[in-house]
């Protein structure tokens, strides 16, 4: 049975946080049943009046270098730090940075997946990554997130979709050409999880570092302690909707300039089509 120290470093932390103003939750009021009849979604409604995020991409505003002490959770090995999102999505929302620059679009290393496998093996749920501003990431500076799911506990809405990725024959389905997904194992070797991430990289289009030097799209990835997904981006920004790793596991954001009749016209699915 897993400690979780640092998920419960995570939630003290977060309400030192909150207290001296250095934590910004997401205020979002679930409103799925509003547009949509399934449960492999949940839609919520984001109140922009509370939260005035600034929109900004570049090392001159870097958070992470150096990041607020009073988000600080633990130092992981020697490259990496875990800190909280100073805008939560969820209570004890962690993220996990290198500790000096590395860009958020280039090729990850596989210290970074060690890193990863050390924090999941104490605190898991699901983890995902967003390569750059097309793919929804907010900052430069390499920063991989975790949603801590209790042991059983659905790891997102979107699951299913993903496990039954391959049986799945629908041919014209455009998520699915621009998706590609794995069995994953946490316990396995670090050097096999790197090549596994290279492997699914090169059968996605995204390239290899070897002939690359950086990924050649745009793309997210969502690990979970049974798969792992990469998705090809295109766009950042359709139909007044704005979409990270999390739109693709089955969390939607609504705001005052999102398309709402498209979104009941099409369904959540199509409006994903989008974005690859």
């Amino acid at each position: 049975m897993r400690s979780e120290k640092y998920w419960v470093k995570a939630l003290d932390q977060t309400h030192l946080s909150i207290t001296n103003n250095g934590l910004f939750p997401l205020k979002t009021t679930v409103v799925t049943r509003e547009y949509y009849n399934k449960n492999d979604f949940i839609i919520r409604e984001l109140d922009t009046s509370r939260f005035k995020k600034k929109n900004s991409y570049g090392p001159n505003q870097n958070p992470f270098n150096p990041w607020d002490k009073i988000l600080e959770v633990d130092k992981i090995g020697t490259n990496h730090q875990l800190i909280l999102n100073k805008y939560p999505v969820q209570k004890g929302h962690i993220l996990l940075i290198t500790n000096t620059w590395r860009p958020q679009d280039g090729w990850l290393d596989i210290n970074d997946w060690i890193a990863i496998q050390m924090v999941n093996e104490d605190t898991s749920g699901l983890w995902f990554f967003n390569s750059s501003p097309i793919a929804g990431a907010s900052q430069p500076h390499r920063h991989f997130q975790l949603l801590r799911r209790d042991h059983g506990e659905i790891i997102c809405p979107r699951e299913k979709w993903f496990l039954d990725f391959e049986n799945n024959n629908d041919q014209d389905s455009k998520l699915k050409k621009n998706a590609v997904v794995s069995k994953f194992n946490f316990l396995d070797n670090s050097i096999n999880i790197y090549n596994l991430y290279l492997e699914l990289s090169n059968k996605i289009g995204l390239g290899n570092p070897i002939d690359d030097e950086k990924p050649r799209f745009p793309y997210n990835i969502l690990i979970t302690n049974n798969w792992i997904a990469i998705i090809k981006r295109k766009y950042d920004h359709v139909h007044g909707f704005s979409v990270n790793g999390l739109g693709f596991a089955g969390y939607l954001l609504v705001t005052e300039k999102s398309n709402i009749n498209y979104l009941k016209k099409y369904g959540p699915e199509k409006l994903l089509e989008n974005f690859v």
